[in-house]
């Protein structure tokens, strides 16, 4: 029982951030009608941004110097992650308004080879680390419920609450602000949001200023986990059956879709995995968004469409 609670356990920690990463696609998605391709690239683009600034900032010494430095480094990260937004409304998106769906994909397409080229050449193609202060060593729980108790890691538990305290702010963001009710209203009709006097273009660049944030926390966990290097951008794609799971358009459902493939891998792979040779972790997730596009195709929170002619 406790090998299956510790195994369930890591699968919740690991859902939640499969969930943050997701919620970029789902932010993106509700704000403009497109799945953005480039999440993966954004994700991968912040890390190495924070990476390299925590690198050339001046360090000082001690725990305190330690997290003033990697406070002025996720600054100024966050300022290039705006940048890069404005830049992304002003050069493309302000001139695909009211375009073809599969337009905005390819664009989102574009942009993709364009951060991993401009990550490249700013920040450089190495293995880089990035260190927050997360602690590194397991904690063992429940003693004196379970025979040894339950070994955690604590990263992955400080992770985890970070990722959920970020997701239930951006659900309360689109819920309850004025500025997320305009994300829905721009997300339904481009032109019926304008007439109404929405802003597109500062809409969008809101929209992805707020992903771009989403991308450098989810980055900087995942650097802290794995290092800062391209495949990181690899990880990213793990989300996408997060939201064919949950729905493209729904916060909540990029929640609980996270924690069903976070979950469903860990428990697979332990229970299924020695009698199939192992690997499942590798493709549980896309076999699960399959089955899910053939018999639930908007996902499980997601809206259904109805087009009527």
């Amino acid at each position: 029982m406790g090998f299956f609670l510790e195994t369930l356990m890591g699968g919740l920690m690991s859902g939640m951030l499969y969930s943050l990463i997701a919620l970029g696609f789902v932010l993106i998605y509700k704000a403009s009608g497109v799945f953005n391709f480039a999440q993966g690239a954004m994700v991968l683009f912040a890390a190495l941004a924070m990476a390299r600034f925590a690198e050339w900032i001046p360090q000082w010494t001690g725990v305190q110097g330690l997290l003033m430095a990697n406070l002025l480094a996720f600054v100024a990260a966050f300022a290039l992650m705006v940048l890069v937004a404005w830049v992304i409304e002003r050069l493309v998106l302000s001139r695909l308004v009211n375009q073809e769906g599969i337009t905005l994909l390819m664009a989102t397409l574009g942009i993709t080879y364009f951060l991993d080229g401009l990550g490249q050449t700013l920040f450089g193609n190495d293995i880089y680390k990035i260190d927050v202060g997360m602690p590194k060593d397991p904690v063992i729980v429940a003693e004196s419920v379970f025979q040894g108790g339950l070994l955690l890691s604590k990263e992955d538990l400080y992770a985890a609450l970070i990722a959920a305290a970020l997701v239930a702010l951006l659900a309360l963001f689109f819920q309850k602000t004025a500025t997320g009710r305009a994300l829905r209203a721009v997300a339904d009709d481009h032109q019926a949001a304008q007439s109404i006097g929405i802003p597109l273009s500062t809409i969008w660049v809101i929209v992805w200023s707020v992903a771009g944030f989403v991308a450098l926390v989810a980055g900087i966990i995942w650097g802290s986990k794995l290092g800062v290097q391209f495949s990181l951008s690899l990880v990213a794609l793990k989300a996408l059956p997060v939201v064919i799971l949950g729905g493209l358009t729904s916060v909540p459902g990029a929640i609980i879709g996270g924690l069903i493939i976070g979950v469903g891998e860990k428990l697979s792979e332990i229970y299924v995995g020695p009698h199939l040779g192992g690997g499942i972790e590798i493709w549980f997730a896309y076999v699960l968004a399959l089955l899910f596009l053939l018999i639930r195709p908007q996902g499980l929170f997601g809206e259904k469409i109805i087009d009527r002619v």
